[in-house]
């Protein structure tokens, strides 16, 4: 494995992929041709899924020694099923790792699986914690699945969250605020209760008008409502140079009693001239907790840390097709255009 003189950071693509063609990642079935992407590795859904009363960490035990005091029926993925909202299962993941010292790894949702406001946390054996991999970990990987207003459909092969592997201890560049935007015509997407099922596999194959309400503008101002989840969009546009990656903190009391953007990570040259993706914003999406919380247009909702890359990605984010580079305000990629 060749790695650039830099001390620490987020290995880019090239250096992901040799990870897979050493057996340091490895896999039930041969990679996608587009699963790699500039700074992470979607990962896919296994065969096999369980239902569980509980969401719960591993600790001194494996993810599957756990499960047992927990679980309440097992799935089949192959054929595709339903995860229903308000519950929460653990499924296996068709990738496993096997780093060496010096590597560790974080998981986050992907941005389509955030946006249908799907909750998904990475679990591996022997941890104390959702989504980091402890150096040196060798071991299979699972995903904790938690629907929170839509059920959705998924099956083996569905990306829900992608991992991002670390060398040494990354240190943190600097912060920016996020902001939202509340002053357009149209300000932002409510999801609709008891709304059908999403098929997760099937790209703009939904009407969102079954799903969401659209917000319009009321004076900057929009009140959120406890309980409920909204797509909101940020004031400004986000830019992630071509050496960084940025993850957006998922929770921050100090901005509001709310939770922010399920699915945290940003790859480098989203949003950048270079990417042809000048102005891309970053869609917020947005759950009030206990109280209800009155939005004005600029508060800062979020704040994104970036970090360093080991090397230039040999491809920048978007370069291959993305949904979402360029974006404005966007509900996920499941759904028509409006």
């Amino acid at each position: 494995m060749t790695l650039t003189p830099a001390a620490h950071g987020i290995l880019p693509l090239q250096t992901l992929s040799e990870l897979v063609d050493q057996g340091v990642v490895l896999s039930a079935s041969a990679l996608d041709g587009d699963q790699i992407q500039p700074a992470s590795i979607d990962l896919r859904l296994g065969t096999r899924a369980w239902r569980v009363r509980a969401s719960y960490l591993p600790r001194k035990r494996t993810v599957m020694e756990r499960l047992s005091d927990v679980v309440m029926h097992e799935m089949d993925l192959s054929k595709g099923a339903v995860f229903e909202a308000g519950c929460v299962y653990i499924a296996e993941l068709q990738e496993s790792l096997n780093l060496p010292q010096g590597l560790s790894a974080r998981a986050n949702p992907k941005s389509s699986t955030g946006r249908c406001d799907v909750f998904v946390r990475l679990l591996s054996d022997y941890s104390d914690a959702f989504d980091d991999v402890r150096e040196g970990y060798s071991g299979p990987i699972y995903v904790e699945i938690a629907p929170q207003t839509f059920s959705v459909l998924a099956r083996t092969g569905t990306r829900l969250n992608q991992l991002r592997v670390k060398r040494g201890t990354v240190p943190k560049l600097y912060t920016s605020d996020c902001g939202v935007d509340l002053t357009g015509d149209l300000v932002g997407y409510r999801a609709r209760r008891h709304a059908g099922v999403i098929d997760l596999d099937n790209v703009d194959g939904h009407d969102p008008r079954d799903f969401w309400e659209p917000l319009y503008q009321n004076k900057g101002q929009l009140l959120l409502d406890p309980g409920e989840f909204y797509i909101l969009a940020s004031k400004t546009a986000v830019v992630i140079p071509v050496m960084e990656a940025a993850e957006m903190l998922p929770i921050d009391p100090s901005v509001g009693e709310f939770r922010v953007h399920y699915a945290g990570f940003f790859d480098p040259g989203f949003g950048t001239e270079e990417a042809q993706a000048a102005g891309s914003r970053g869609v917020l999406e947005v759950r009030c907790h206990e109280t209800p919380f009155l939005l004005e247009d600029e508060q800062t909702v979020a704040r994104l840390v970036y970090e360093p890359l080991i090397a230039r990605p040999v491809e920048l984010y978007g370069q291959r097709g993305s949904h979402y580079q360029g974006q404005g305000l966007k509900l996920s990629k499941h759904f028509k255009p409006w």
